[in-house]
């Protein structure tokens, strides 16, 4: 016996070690599809991994087929081979067909390690066992003490915390830390989305909207191109469209806070709709709070599938708080992870995973939300208590189809259209009294309304009997009163229109479009002055939106205030966003005309014709909306100075 134990002393040997395992995504699967390929496949994994793991001084304990088992000097070097490795795979990927991609998950933990008889054991192979299997394709599950030593050494891009799981045979319970992998180009890969096919930032859906609407704005009728111009921004994925660099923005006098896009952890890229859906009501909760300054969902979306700092969110948003996220959607279960992080400091103050059914949903908001007010400080008056006294509806499946509805509607083709108000009508047959689901259906009409997608003149009648019925239901929501608003502008009932617009925003003080709305509405009746200091007040709350809304009002205030130069140089930059707009050069056409430069005047209104060949000064007419008709008639007098008939 005393020979045995001195034999086993002599084989064991305990340590504290850094360590990496790895495994390929599928790949029991795919060996079962084409086992020549996946070998081949497996002999590329085996020589990227092995390359990174020498040059990070790492030492290969043992491979299980497609698996490594990696020790190194430090959790520093583990981290940085792993980014390593899935940068090289990135390359590797790119531009092949998906059999012939190779995607990995990795995971990362500091702790003891006992080697014997060539073989490893103990909780540090055990714990990065098991924080591999949580990890996603594509993203590096590091434990705390990984996190505690590598955040203020390594750039990681965009961190998630994933709670504190519960890790198999594993009794010890601690934060984790999903990590995702950057692009070349400073795009972070859509994690778990491959499909997706980002362009510098954007979706597909972005992809599909510009495409739509450039082709709409060359094909379609004047009146409809025209009628674009006063859209105000109701497609949120258009960032691309903005490269400019946003200066730093100083904090509000009161606690604020942007919610970035939650990463969708599905494996279906379809399910985007509902992680952007939750990230939108939880903004829409928090902009009804009047102690809190809230950042607009359009801004927010602008750092959509990209990596980044909080700090930089925090300078160039103007906020103190980040909140962010996860959600991973499966038949009725929803996996949900949240953190609220002082940007300032990069402090994270509160972090929680949620493992609900999906019926759960809506009290799962409310967990959150409860969560940002106290960890905020936020003392809710009467006023904000009962505006968050929200109407859920009382069918998850009704929610998820108006989820669905959004993202359909939000791409403005007329086929996605038609799909958005279908799904809008199956939230409304499961329940009545959907007051969001009558919003969105009656924001399809206008939208058909405005790009003449229909001939029947009920069209703008059936958008506003929609408004009233949600109106009716839920008197509470301020979007039903934001379309109740443009739409009695159109009927040119001038009082209702403004006091239905001040009540969006007296229901969500924090409400970006409702101020921007109550602006635009005010420019047509003559108050131009106000509409600048509206704008203004929401373009802080939306400091990077990327539409070209905010400077085409503005032109329409400088113009109307005689602010000529500032005018042009309004509608100038709402051409720089969107070039195919007819409208910013037919206002440019009247700004010349006044100005006396009549050569610049006849180049803005070929703009128009080229842009809009059928364009016609008396359909101009039925279109404008001005409660003074002297305004009319100045500006269609100026068009036909200007050549246009």
């Amino acid at each position: 016996m005393k020979d045995d134990t001195n034999s086993t002393v002599q084989t064991e040997k305990r340590r504290l070690a850094a360590i990496m395992f790895t495994d390929i995504v599928g790949f029991s699967r795919q060996m079962g599809s084409n086992e020549t390929r996946t070998l081949r496949l497996l002999e590329s994994h085996n020589r990227i991994v092995q390359q990174a793991v020498t040059e990070h001084h790492g030492t290969v304990i043992k491979t299980i087929g497609d698996a490594f088992l990696v020790d190194f000097p430090s959790v520093v070097h583990a981290v940085q081979c792993a980014q390593q490795i899935h940068a090289q795979l990135r390359t590797h990927n790119t531009e092949k067909e998906e059999a012939e991609q190779i995607h990995i998950r990795i995971g990362i933990h500091s702790g003891d390690i006992v080697q014997r008889d060539g073989d490893v054991f103990g909780d540090g192979v055990n714990i990065a066992s098991r924080l591999q299997s949580l990890a996603e394709p594509d993203t590096i599950c590091i434990s705390h003490v990984v996190y505690q030593e590598v955040e203020h050494k390594l750039p990681l891009g965009r961190v998630v915390s994933l709670g504190q799981p519960t890790l198999k045979n594993i009794a010890q319970k601690f934060s984790v830390y999903l990590l995702f992998s950057e692009q070349a180009d400073g795009v972070r890969q859509a994690l778990l989305a491959r499909g997706l096919d980002l362009i510098r930032g954007g979706s597909t859906t972005h992809r599909h909207w510009v495409v739509a609407m450039v082709g709409l704005f060359l094909s379609a009728g004047a009146l409809g191109v025209l009628w674009y111009l006063f859209l105000p921004t109701l497609s949120l994925q258009n960032a691309a469209l903005v490269t400019q660099t946003e200066p730093m923005l100083p904090l509000p006098d009161k606690p604020s806070i942007v919610v970035l896009p939650f990463v969708n952890m599905s494996n279906d890229p379809a399910q985007e709709y509902f992680s952007d859906g939750l990230t939108e009501d939880l903004t829409t909760d928090l902009s009804k709070l009047s102690g809190v300054f809230v950042i607009a969902r359009n801004s927010a979306f602008t750092y959509k599938g990209k990596a980044v700092k909080v700090q930089e969110v925090s300078q160039e948003l103007g906020v103190h708080y980040v909140l962010e996220g996860s959600v991973r959607k499966v038949g009725d279960q929803v996996l949900i992870t949240a953190q609220l992080v002082e940007a300032t400091t990069g402090h994270h103050l509160w972090s929680e995973r949620y493992d609900r059914l999906f019926t759960d949903i809506f009290a799962l908001q409310e967990e959150i939300r409860r969560k940002i007010v106290t960890h905020l400080a936020l003392k809710l008056t009467d006023e904000d208590q009962a505006r968050l006294a929200r109407e859920y509806t009382s069918s998850p499946e009704a929610y998820d189809f108006l989820l669905r509805g959004w993202e359909y509607f939000n791409r403005q083709t007329k086929e996605a259209n038609a799909q958005a108000r279908q799904m809008f009508e199956k939230a409304i047959e499961l329940d009545p009294s959907y007051a969001e689901a009558y919003v969105g259906m009656g924001w399809t009409y206008w939208l058909e309304w405005t790009f003449l997608w229909s001939p029947i003149p009920q069209t703008l009648e059936q958008a506003f009997i929609l408004g009233q019925k949600a109106r009716a239901v839920d008197d509470s929501l301020a979007q039903a009163h934001l379309l109740l608003g443009r739409l009695y502008l159109w009927k040119k009932q001038y009082e209702q229109a403004i006091a239905e617009a001040e009540r969006a925003i007296a229901l969500a003080p924090n409400f970006a479009a409702g101020y921007a709305e109550l602006g635009f509405i005010l420019n047509w009746v003559g108050r131009p002055e106000e509409a600048i200091v509206l704008v203004e007040k929401a373009q802080r709350l939306d400091p990077r939106n990327p539409d070209f809304y905010y400077p085409l009002t503005l032109g329409q205030s400088y113009r109307l205030t005689r602010r000529h130069e500032e005018a042009i140089a309004a509608y100038k930059r709402t051409l720089q966003l969107n070039p195919h707009l007819p409208g910013p050069h037919a206002f440019l056409a009247v700004i010349y005309n006044e100005l006396g430069r009549e050569e610049e005047a006849r180049a803005e209104a070929a703009e128009v014709l080229r842009i809009s060949p059928n364009f016609s000064v008396e359909s101009f007419r039925q279109r404008i909306p001005f409660k003074d008709p002297a305004e009319v008639e100045r500006v269609l007098a100026a068009l036909h100075e200007a050549g246009l008939k």
